[in-house]
């Protein structure tokens, strides 16, 4: 999860992140289990009948979606025990397994019984999200919709303090989260969902509260030039400003035919 300053867990003067993020206490953060995006909610372009959601923390996005949508039954999927008892509370069923781990039959969730799948803020957490999109292939409608979100490593704030600092400085939230296993930039997240079975419908980028100024200065410009602090940037695209002024990713996606491509029959 790309944690936000509200959800991130409570800064510890002279503790570093690794300390405050890694050790035990950070499974037990009840803020960082209430964290959720709201735009996942948004990009989807039906209502959703039967929900997937996994990495879903305590359960609030879930909740939100059945607020939107009453018919909807959400199932969860969440590792921490603490998140998990949480979700308990708030959506339809929680499965508190590893994904490699779950026996999707002995769960009730049949092949092909899946409308809509959520990836929101987990797969950055993962080592290998590519074959758990993989495994969730199998489960989803041939028109199932997945929203997936991750954060944007293609940040004018995360190059400028490589370049000027000399630093790739882990936090306890944010772009450079120390529990961050995986970076993408926007053509990596349309790769590994392309590359996993999925054809990419619709990417929506979170304007960086911090450059978000800057981004509004230069949105109407033909070319554009940047500069933060000795990092200079000229001649950027429309597109391009967009790129560095971006917190996070979202991608509406939908299965690929299988034969066009369907690495989950591998």
């Amino acid at each position: 999860m790309t944690r936000s300053s509200e959800g991130a867990p409570a800064a510890t003067e002279g503790k570093p992140a690794w300390e405050l993020c890694l050790g035990p206490e950070a499974a037990d953060n009840t803020l960082y289990h209430e964290a959720f995006n709201g735009t996942l909610c948004t990009i989807l372009r039906r209502p959703p009948r039967r929900v997937l959601e996994l990495g879903c923390a305590g359960g609030r996005l879930g909740a939100h979606l059945k607020s939107l949508h009453p018919d909807a039954a959400v199932t969860g999927i969440e590792i921490s025990a603490a998140a998990a008892a949480i979700a308990r509370t708030r959506l339809d069923k929680v499965i508190e397994r590893r994904l490699e781990e779950i026996d999707f039959d002995a769960e009730g969730i049949a092949p092909g019984s899946v409308d809509t799948f959520i990836a929101g803020d987990v797969l950055e957490h993962m080592v290998d999200p590519w074959h758990a999109l993989v495994r969730i292939r199998h489960l989803l409608a041939p028109d199932a919709q997945v929203a997936v979100s991750v954060p944007n490593v293609r940040n004018l704030r995360v190059h400028a303090q490589l370049h000027n600092q000399g630093s790739w400085r882990y936090d306890t939230h944010g772009l450079l989260d120390i529990t961050h296993l995986r970076f993408f930039a926007m053509q990596d997240a349309v790769r590994m969902l392309d590359e996993t079975g999925y054809a990419v419908q619709d990417v929506k980028g979170t304007v960086d509260p911090v450059l978000a100024e800057l981004f509004r200065a230069n949105a109407g410009k033909p070319s554009v030039s940047l500069q933060a602090g000795r990092l200079r940037l000229d001649n950027l695209t429309v597109a391009e400003l967009q790129e560095y002024c971006t917190l996070q990713w979202v991608l509406l996606a939908t299965p690929k035919p299988a034969a066009a491509n369907d690495p989950s029959a591998a």
